[in-house]
């Protein structure tokens, strides 16, 4: 499958909220089409770096999504609890952007 690509000037969307008690932005861009291309995540607490580390897993998830993955499905895969809460920031991030 090719890559989708994406022009070099497009809009960006940002959204903060928290996961496991510290402050996150995500950031997005989209296709034309309205559906997600590239997805950066970064933690705001720069005392807790493990967690800014973690964040850089939306460097997979953007490729994922160029090389056609669907954002519902990629949600759909990610671990949760018993309760349907996502255990890791890129199954969080992608049901904040579902909402």
């Amino acid at each position: 499958m090719l890559r989708r690509a994406l022009p070099n000037r497009r809009a960006h969307e940002a959204r903060q909220f928290e996961f496991r008690g510290a402050p996150y932005t995500v950031g997005v861009g989209r296709f034309e089409d309205g559906a997600l291309a590239e997805v950066f995540i970064d933690c705001a607490s720069k005392v807790m770096l493990p967690l800014g580390d973690d964040a850089k897993a939306a460097v997979c998830l953007s490729i994922a999504l160029q090389y056609g993955a669907p954002a519902d499905v990629i949600r759909k895969a990610v671990t949760r609890t018993t309760d349907g809460a996502a255990t890791g920031i890129i199954g969080a991030a992608l049901d904040l952007l579902e909402s």
